[in-house]
């Protein structure tokens, strides 16, 4: 085993995945370590925005219909949500270092298919291969944070990475409407050529090469899972654009029976692909519900408000994204001063705060008055997005640090399923409440949405009473 300074001295060294001796990197190193990692992440995050925003311009240049183009969207989500936690494992298996390098060189590459695409097919394929190897990247990026910060500071790189994701999503529609308005559609993706290249020349030099586990890499437990939770979500997503109730429930039951098969094929394997041996404890558990929750309050939150600002208060679509701004703006502001104080102070306490603050500026959204002016629209969206940003960061932290070193990887791809469970799943109780009370839908879903804060609260506050016996590692 190498000892600490000979790891710092050398970034990409190779350090056991439970070197206690480990503590981050020394600078300059951790900065670039850290500026690899965010532009890889950030691109992966962008391109969703970017997409959704550019899709019609690009379904009418490559001559598809609108319900066809929806693909070029749903591939890229689909692609990354199946291969998360294969990703993950593989991650532990072979060290994260190598999966984000072949994550960031295939996305890179499948960037520029997607420039070069002649047609819908060839740029949903490419798109495919964009969603790979955005998962190799989300799945293990906060895995890698734990070898790159030491421990004192873990919480200031988990509010950076929290910041990034946040970051992307505001920039991303202007960003894709201004490339538009001076270039064509094939721009959007050639763009990402050049950060991908800066990213895996910071990555390659200052990464630190983590050693793989001693355990195996089972293929057909990637399969199952990965039918699993595409499935699952796939189900979900359905029944969000309100899909008929048969196909709805076939993907579902598929997910359901994919599953059963998932969990008797790892019984018993030291390293689970889906983490149950992590589920298993109390902190993480508490920490992932939580987790689920409050992205289940941003789906509820982020897919209603346009109706509701458009149909209820008759908005126009360039006020509706102007409206729609404070909440990603104040995340990105607050989540770096949460991940600070998170090195400070408990998860447990910062979240449950943060999400009471989310509770109530959804609760004053559900309650607005008759003709709301901007300054009373943009103060509850400042209040929501205050909260999530304040809860996001330590509660990243405290799932990351109730999971031993050795499975980083499964804690790491885990976060990234909380994320995309609790969203669908709250844009699937949206269409629920639309197809039962109408226009009025929106409403109800911020009103739910409250609740469901508030559930996530007390999730929150219980792990206050939870020994986490890794909190410092």
């Amino acid at each position: 085993m190498q000892t600490h300074s000979a790891a710092v001295a050398n970034p990409a060294s190779t350090l056991p995945p439970q070197a206690a001796d480990h503590d981050g990197l020394e600078q300059p190193a951790r900065t670039l370590a850290t500026v690899a990692l965010m532009l890889a992440v950030g691109m992966a995050t962008l391109d969703t925005a970017i997409a959704n925003t550019a899709l019609p311009a690009i379904a009418l240049d490559i001559h598809a219909s609108p319900a066809a183009s929806v693909w070029i969207i749903n591939a890229y989500q689909l692609a990354m949500i199946a291969t998360l936690l294969p990703f993950a494992a593989l991650g532990e298996v072979l060290g994260y270092r190598r999966v984000f390098l072949f994550g960031i060189s295939i996305f890179t590459v499948a960037s520029l298919g997607c420039a070069l695409a002649w047609s819908l097919p060839a740029l949903v394929c490419a798109r495919v291969l964009q969603g790979v190897s955005a998962s190799a990247l989300m799945s293990i990026n906060i895995a890698l944070v734990r070898y790159i910060y030491p421990k004192r500071m873990l919480g200031r790189g988990y509010g950076t990475n929290a910041m990034v994701v946040a970051v992307a999503f505001v920039v991303g529609p202007p960003t894709a409407s201004v490339i538009l308005s001076i270039g064509s559609w094939p721009w959007l993706f050639a763009a990402n050529v050049p950060v991908g290249l800066l990213a895996l020349a910071f990555g390659y030099r200052t990464l630190p090469k983590i050693a793989g586990a001693k355990h195996g890499f089972d293929p057909v437990v990637a399969i199952l899972t990965a039918v699993t939770f595409g499935s699952l979500i796939l189900g979900l997503g359905e029944a969000a654009h309100q899909a008929g109730v048969g196909r709805v429930l076939l993907e579902l039951g598929i997910g359901c029976l994919f599953g059963i098969l998932l969990l008797r094929r790892q019984a018993g394997h030291p390293a689970p692909m889906f983490p149950i041996d992590l589920l298993r404890r109390p902190a993480f558990a508490l920490s992932a519900l939580t987790g689920v929750f409050s992205f289940a309050t941003q789906g509820l939150g982020f897919v209603s408000l346009p109706f509701y600002f458009e149909q209820v208060l008759h908005r126009s679509p360039v006020e509706t994204g102007f409206l729609m701004t404070p909440w990603p703006v104040v995340v990105a502001i607050t989540a770096p001063i949460a991940g600070r104080l998170s090195d400070r102070y408990s998860a447990g306490l910062l979240g449950g705060i943060g999400l009471a603050v989310l509770a109530v500026g959804m609760a004053s959204l559900a309650w607005l008055p008759a003709n709301p002016g901007v300054w009373d629209i943009c103060w509850r969206m400042a209040v929501c997005g205050g909260g999530f940003g304040f809860f996001q960061s330590p509660n990243l932290k405290a799932i990351m640090s109730s999971a031993p070193a050795s499975r980083s990887g499964g804690a790491s791809g885990t976060i990234g399923m909380v994320r995309l469970f609790g969203q669908t799943s709250g844009a699937a109780l949206v269409a629920l409440l639309f197809l039962m009370f109408g226009v009025q839908g929106s409403m109800y879903s911020l009103a739910l949405g409250a609740i469901v804060a508030a559930t996530a609260c007390v999730c929150s506050l219980m792990r206050l009473n939870v020994v986490n016996e890794f909190a410092q590692s």
